[in-house]
């Protein structure tokens, strides 16, 4: 079965940090792009940041300079690794892989764009 799996969702204390993993089961995540997304109560899904299977990445204004997108194509997993985080950053985090990402564009933060995979997603909570 070809799926993603998300982790590392946790309540956290504003100013803290934290690492979601994205794994895949029965495909390999080096040949796919992979966003990460997040939708908070009541509001849209929003892109976070994306990175292509060839080159490049891009982060949400929002998130630039607080999250940083990384990829180990030995344990098939990309990572989030959030820091700074502020209860804003609350939200339902999923991962989404596509085939056709090669460059990771600020179009790569669309959930509109050509998504294969979609995570199930992981509760961030900042909150003290």
């Amino acid at each position: 079965q070809l799926k993603l799996m998300e982790s590392g969702g946790a309540l956290v204390q504003p100013g803290g940090s934290l690492r979601l993993s994205c794994a895949a089961s029965g495909f390999t995540l080096e040949s796919y792009g992979i966003g990460w997304f997040r939708q908070a109560p009541g509001k849209e899904r929003e892109g976070v940041s994306c990175i292509g299977k060839s080159a490049g990445s891009t982060n949400a204004d929002s998130v630039t300079g607080r999250f940083t997108i990384s990829r180990d194509n030995a344990k098939n997993t990309v990572y989030l690794q959030m820091s700074s985080l502020k209860p804003e950053d609350t939200a339902v985090y999923y991962c989404a892989a596509s085939s056709t990402l090669y460059y990771g564009g600020s179009y790569c933060l669309r959930p509109q764009w050509s998504w294969d995979y979609w995570g199930q997603g992981t509760q961030v909570t900042v909150s003290s």
